[in-house]
């Protein structure tokens, strides 16, 4: 004798495969869709590591490049990246016009020196699968600083909101100090994971960005108004030093701990002096 068929029991098994297979799609399709928005110019060395651990929980990645003349934009159209050239309007301008570009209901935003940590990437793919969600969530940012893991000196824990659902918040701040903001003053939900923030390569690369940084901060917060004077210059260094490296702990990151410090410290001394060289130059 042949087998025996039960059309019955197959119809069943096929009927229950296709429901099974049913469920899973509607499963996928209630998910959350999130846009990652990233800025970048000449990123090609650290932007990758974005790119990588963002890949399995992004719908979309969005790349605002501000016409770099390096591999980046080969690189991240390698990740399916939508790459939209934009001149450089500015950090915050940048970034809301970065989130202004994504199409999903949910955005991450990121540096491209930013990547997310295992944990991190776990539970934002828990989050994608919940109903009722967040306006916002903030993750800790844990900062490499010439290969060494920085927790302290003012930069650790360093909460971030960064997951937001579109249009419930933007860019605001003074550049190049920006920082994300829930519409309503509402804060995000903290979630566990960490952002790894990969800055500084070099302590040379560290005070290159301070000259630069304090030069677009000096211009910003003059033109909000703020003033420097001798006294300024000589107690702001002073107190960024002692409060980053004793009240913050940074004497516990070791010489590499000092020297953040010390160049925070230079930071507020470069920033109160080109105010007043801005000041000096409009009185004449």
């Amino acid at each position: 004798h042949g087998p025996v068929f039960d059309n019955q029991n197959c119809f069943n098994d096929t009927l229950t495969h296709s429901v099974d297979f049913n469920l899973v799609l509607w499963e996928m399709s209630r998910m959350i869709k999130i846009s990652v928005a990233i800025i970048a110019f000449n990123e090609e060395k650290r932007i990758e590591k974005c790119l990588a651990s963002v890949s399995n929980i992004a719908d979309e990645i969005v790349v605002i490049d501000s016409l770099s003349t390096d591999r980046t934009k080969e690189i991240c159209e390698s990740y399916q990246a939508k790459v939209i050239s934009q001149e450089f309007l500015g950090y915050i301008e940048q970034k809301n016009f970065a989130l202004e570009k994504c199409q999903h209901d949910y955005i991450l935003s990121l540096d491209a020196d930013e990547a997310l940590s295992e944990e991190l990437i776990t539970n934002i793919l828990k989050l994608k699968s919940l109903d009722n969600l967040s306006n916002g969530y903030s993750f800790n940012r844990v900062t490499n600083y010439c290969g060494k893991w920085i927790f302290h000196c003012g930069w650790y824990p360093d909460q971030k909101l960064r997951l937001i659902r579109k249009g419930k918040a933007k860019w605001m701040g003074v550049n190049p100090h920006d920082i994300l903001k829930l519409n309503n003053g509402e804060n995000g939900i903290s979630i566990n994971g960490d952002i790894l923030h990969y800055s500084y390569p070099t302590i040379s690369s560290h005070i290159e960005q301070t000259n630069k940084f304090t030069t677009i901060a000096a211009r910003a917060s003059y033109d909000k108004g703020v003033r420097s004077g001798f006294f300024k210059i000589v107690t702001r260094p002073l107190l960024k030093f002692l409060r980053d490296y004793f009240f913050k702990l940074g004497i516990l990151d070791g010489r590499y701990g000092f020297i953040i410090c010390s160049i925070n410290s230079l930071s507020a001394l470069l920033k109160y002096s080109k105010i007043k060289e801005i000041q000096e130059e409009k009185e004449i």
